[in-house]
């Protein structure tokens, strides 16, 4: 059975990465999510995709400039489908907190070593301190970020984000001692999961919000698919 991921939530239906879009993909009765997360000026982890506040927030500068305390007041719903109330950019605990998720995929983007490290030890403090070591896979395509969960938080499940395949995805997984793969649905091919799966990978293919491609990757055998729109995935792969 393919498993569904609300992709930053259900960004398809609500802006993504705010608490409504998490709740909206539950409300769909998708119980597994993806999101993205940045550290902010004092360490906490905030939950956005861009290094840089402009496209979501309409604000200045980047994340890395903004205490969290800042980055919780800006309304993040620019960019996405339209949105009554303002939205505002979450702490990871915030979600931690209001949203019951099976399983989350937190993707890191690309840091500096120090970054990588900090955040990554974030990430093992929060997710113990709320009790959801088990209900985590970390995510990146940086080899900065999987060395340093590989050496630093060997407790926290890892994957590896897969966009282009001029670099062997399994054997980068491999040999960062991955347990998912996070692969572009482009890069989906029967002969390629097949292999990744017995090298003993969940195969997660991003971002499939097409019904035919769905039913098409599902019928390959994909683990799970990320998706915009949790509720069309529902209606199209709930029956099989």
């Amino acid at each position: 059975m393919t498993q569904i991921y609300g992709h930053r939530g259900a960004k398809g239906e609500a802006p993504e990465n705010t608490l409504v879009s998490f709740q909206k993909c539950l409300e769909r009765g998708v119980r597994r999510c993806e999101l993205d997360l940045h550290l902010s000026r004092d360490g906490e982890l905030m939950v956005l995709h861009d290094p840089t506040l402009k496209r979501t927030t309409g604000q200045r500068g980047k994340v890395t400039e903004h205490d969290a305390a800042e980055l919780i007041q800006y309304d993040a719903r620019q960019g996405g489908p339209g949105w009554p109330q303002p939205c505002r950019i979450p702490r990871l605990a915030e979600l931690f907190e209001k949203c019951p998720f099976e399983h989350w995929q937190l993707e890191v983007k690309s840091a500096s070593r120090d970054r990588a490290a900090r955040t990554v030890l974030a990430i093992q403090d929060l997710a113990n301190e709320y009790g959801v070591i088990d209900k985590v896979t970390v995510t990146s395509s940086s080899r900065e970020v999987l060395r340093a969960l590989n050496h630093l938080t060997p407790q926290l499940a890892r994957g590896l984000v897969a966009e282009y395949a001029w670099l062997d995805p399994l054997k980068v997984a491999q040999s960062y001692d991955c347990s998912l793969l996070a692969l572009n649905w482009t890069l989906c091919t029967p002969e390629r999961l097949v292999k990744a799966q017995k090298q003993g990978l969940h195969v997660s293919v991003w971002t499939v919000n097409e019904p035919a491609l769905m039913r098409r990757l599902a019928d390959f055998g994909a683990d799970s698919l990320i998706t915009d729109f949790p509720g069309l995935a529902i209606a199209t792969l709930g029956n099989r």
